[in-house]
């Protein structure tokens, strides 16, 4: 696997037979010796691939990572935008307003998620930057965007910035002030596929 991984187009028939194979050996070591990201990605190099996580998600749950994340999260939307609102009225969290604003703008399906994910943090009263952080997509001091964050996603928006941004042009899994992942097409993608490492971690 190492060996084919180090090919610029690697045969994926073949990482996923060797990804299956080696399921049981992975858990074992992930789950016993709970390695940092860095060691993971040298001994497993294709697992923190979007087509690994997802079958590695798959694996390790017996579901579908984006469907069942997407489809849980759309039945929360409704009351998680409710509950924002009374909050936001009430003076409990003054902040979601700005989300819930910019629905006024544009309230598509794609908006409601990413008002719903962006605001979740605000709601519970922590800070949102250790979870997701906005920057331009020209942004050019990457490391700095990066630092100190732990687990969450780095936003990277075209255009002018709103509470909930109108372009977003990259979004990027962070793990150990490491991009694991980027270009991911949306917030709730994005938040999927950091679930999914989670869980595979």
């Amino acid at each position: 696997m190492e060996r084919e991984m180090l090919k610029t187009i690697p045969d994926r028939d073949m990482v996923d037979e060797l990804m299956v194979s080696t399921f049981a050996q992975r858990r074992r070591e992930i789950v016993g010796d709970e390695p940092l990201l860095r060691e993971i990605r040298n001994r497993w190099p294709a697992l923190l691939q979007e087509r690994q996580i997802r079958a590695e998600f798959e694996r390790v749950t017996a579901q579908e990572l984006l469907p069942s994340f997407l489809d849980g999260l759309d039945a929360l939307v409704p009351r998680l935008l409710e509950l924002y609102k009374s909050s936001s009225k009430s003076g409990r969290c003054r902040s979601l307003g700005a989300i819930l604003t910019s629905l006024e703008k544009d309230n598509t399906n794609e908006r409601k998620r990413t008002a719903v994910l962006l605001g979740l943090p605000l709601y519970l009263k922590e800070d949102s930057s250790n979870v997701f952080r906005l920057c331009d997509a020209h942004y050019d001091h990457l490391d700095e965007a990066l630092k100190g964050m732990e687990l969450g996603l780095l936003i990277a928006y075209e255009e002018e910035q709103d509470a909930v941004p109108h372009q977003v042009f990259d979004v990027a899994v962070v793990v150990e002030e490491s991009i694991v992942i980027h270009h991911e097409k949306s917030v709730a993608c994005g938040v999927a596929m950091l679930m999914g490492i989670i869980i595979m971690l």
